[in-house]
């Protein structure tokens, strides 16, 4: 098990995406944000959906996204629509 999967909701799959995009630790991760790490691994991988980007906020926030607040949600859907339509 690598360093990022020692975070919530990081497997294999997101582990290898974000060292591909040159997020190689969990602290890496946590400075640029889930966001910005989610556009990194949209230019490796198109299919990237929502449940990623709800997967690596919650590995910001030390958290499982399932734990992630309404409102949160919302404002990631916002985002997610913005750069992916």
């Amino acid at each position: 098990m690598g360093k990022l999967q020692s975070l919530p909701n990081i497997g294999k799959v997101a582990e290898g995406l974000l060292q591909e995009a040159g997020i190689d630790t969990p602290e890496k991760l946590i400075q640029i944000g889930s966001k910005e790490a989610f556009l990194k691994i949209r230019q490796l991988d198109p299919t990237a959906c929502i449940h990623m980007l709800y997967g690596l906020e919650g590995a910001v926030r030390g958290i499982r996204d399932t734990e992630l607040s309404k409102e949160t949600k919302v404002e990631l859907k916002g985002f997610f629509k913005e750069v992916t339509y």
